[in-house]
């Protein structure tokens, strides 16, 4: 009885060892098999989306893992995730990094590590024209967001009364708003921003200057991958010292964009 304990607990610490090893060794598995694989979004403008001519995935996520896959001298692959997969794609092993619009919170760092923050914005909400004039007056109303995303726990919390409806993106919520379904939506405003600018009747629309929370994104790795977070940090820091950092900012949110938004924010080498 007594070795047959000893061999169990020899097993299991066998496989925590062997699940440490496996998350730390991440940089040099990307550099050994010559590819990085990151989750993006395929469907967020601005952020993750499928231009219309080349049918590739561009935007905001896609050009900063560019710029790390290229410090690490690989290639770039893009897998599509969703706010509720992309977790669960990280940690099952699919992909190697998440840059997905995706919020740093307390929660999620027990699950994976994140990177210093590369994008901050805050959440807002897309109402029909003068129906909104403070936050009272979406509480008791169906609010539209995307499933497994930070937005959709904020509107909770900070609308008690009003039904939630979530989706599987924004576009989708989106055009749930423009039926009649919902009274409004609510997500990040670089999001909803970049989702007006885009809309046919976007005039008929507007993001009152009502915000719930602040959102800063951090570019998601799995638990213990200490090496890999390191190179990413210092990359982002790299990138924001050389002037890449705004550069990709005021490509996608500048005043040559769609949807210009103010850069309110430095990537620094502290969290």
């Amino acid at each position: 009885m007594r070795r047959l304990v000893v061999m169990v607990a020899a097993f299991f610490f066998a496989v925590a060892v062997g699940g440490v090893a496996s998350a730390a060794d991440t940089l040099e598995a990307v550099k050994k098999k010559g590819v990085l694989v990151a989750g993006v979004k395929d469907s967020t403008p601005g952020f993750g989306f499928v231009d219309e001519k080349t049918r590739e995935i561009v935007g905001y996520d896609v050009d900063f893992v560019k710029a790390i896959a290229r410090k690490l001298g690989v290639k770039l692959e893009l897998k599509p995730v969703t706010s509720a997969s992309r977790m669960p794609q990280l940690t099952e092993g699919n992909i190697d990094i998440i840059a997905a619009t995706m919020t740093r919170t307390p929660e999620r760092a027990k699950q994976i590590d994140f990177s210093n923050t590369y994008f901050f914005t805050g959440q807002k909400f897309i109402v029909k024209k003068g129906t909104v004039r403070s936050l009272a007056d979406l509480d008791g109303k169906r609010i539209g967001t995307a499933k497994g995303s930070t937005s959709e726990q904020n509107a909770r919390k900070a609308l008690p009364k009003a039904t939630i409806l979530s989706f599987d993106d924004y576009p989708q919520a989106l055009l749930a708003l423009h039926q009649g379904k919902v009274f409004a939506v609510t997500t990040d405003e670089s999001i909803l921003a970049n989702l007006l600018s885009k809309a046919p009747n976007r005039d008929r629309y507007e993001i009152p200057d009502i915000q719930i929370s602040d959102e800063p994104y951090g570019l998601g790795v799995r638990k213990g991958d200490r090496n890999f977070v390191a190179f990413v940090n210092r990359t982002l820091v790299e990138m924001e010292k050389s002037g890449e950092a705004k550069k990709i900012f005021n490509k996608w949110f500048g005043p040559a964009s769609q949807a210009p938004l103010k850069r309110n924010f430095t990537i620094t080498a502290g969290k």
